[in-house]
């Protein structure tokens, strides 16, 4: 199937059921703690908080194989992040299809995240900026970047 045939999908965390949230957060700890080998505490409290959205695409039959999270911040700015494809699914545009869904939900508002530093040109590819310096995370380097609508 073909990326552009696939269905995002975009979901609070009450309206996940418990196959799905557990598909979810077992892609999340194979990307982050497992193939990226960070021992961090991934599961951070934040999923099931009133604004928070999960947007996630599936395998045609199958689980997921790409997600991604958005959150509110407290000045009313959005923050992406957790974006992860599964391993065997990378190359296909998968990410892109998330990044563009979550603009879409976004809106107007001002968009944050931290990329990994080796990601700065696909997220500048949706009108992300760097913001500051780059700082270090888990071993992995990260840099803050914001996209701030015309």
């Amino acid at each position: 199937m073909r990326v552009e045939e696939m269905e995002v999908r975009v979901a609070a965390f009450s309206e996940l059921g418990v196959d799905t949230l557990y598909a979810l957060l077992k892609l999340r700890m194979d990307v982050f703690v497992v193939e990226q080998g960070c021992a961090y505490p991934e599961i951070d409290g934040r999923d099931d908080e009133p604004g928070a959205r999960h947007v996630w695409v599936c395998e045609d039959g199958g689980g997921p194989v790409a997600y991604l999270r958005i959150l509110e911040e407290p000045d009313g700015s959005a923050r992406i992040g957790r974006v992860a494809t599964a391993k065997h699914a990378r190359g296909r545009g998968l990410a892109g299809r998330l990044v563009q869904t979550a603009l879409d939900v976004i809106g107007e508002r001002v968009s944050r995240l931290d990329a990994q530093a080796g990601l700065r040109g696909f997220y500048e590819r949706y009108g992300f900026a760097v913001t500051g310096p780059a700082f270090d995370e888990d071993g992995i380097a990260h840099i803050p970047m914001t996209r701030t609508p015309a």
